[in-house]
């Protein structure tokens, strides 16, 4: 099942020292510019209703990881603004309500898939 189908749009310029932290941040295209800055803007082409949950995977460009937690609002705040916080760190507990967590990843291999067109998705196998 497709739980979410997105294209990047535009990279702001901090992206690359938040992912070097293991953090990466959606917005859907028309985010406030103090938001962009931080934030990888995208085009919702798919979104199910349905929340995935941990084990479902997650898909950049040619990298993937395992979601291993979905806080409380996150998906949520998905339907509603296009915005959710992917934490790289591999945790069986969101920290924070509106994060996904997922396995870590090559930061170098994620950063060369972060770039206008990519395809991002959200898939159970």
């Amino acid at each position: 099942m497709h739980y979410y189908k997105t294209v990047i749009s535009e990279v702001g310029p901090e992206v690359k020292d938040l992912l070097e932290g293991g953090v990466l941040i959606l917005y859907a295209d028309g985010a406030p510019p103090e938001l962009a800055e931080v934030s990888v803007l995208h085009r919702v082409e798919q979104a199910h209703a349905e929340a995935p949950r941990a084990g479902a995977q997650l898909r950049i460009g040619e990298v993937n990881a395992c979601v291993t937690a979905v806080g409380q609002t996150a998906w949520h705040k998905v339907h509603e603004m296009g915005h959710v916080v992917i934490n790289f760190n591999g945790s069986s507990a969101a920290e924070r309500p509106g994060e996904i967590c997922a396995q870590p990843v090559d930061t170098a291999q994620l950063l060369a898939c972060i770039r206008s067109g990519t395809v991002i998705e959200l898939v159970d196998l």
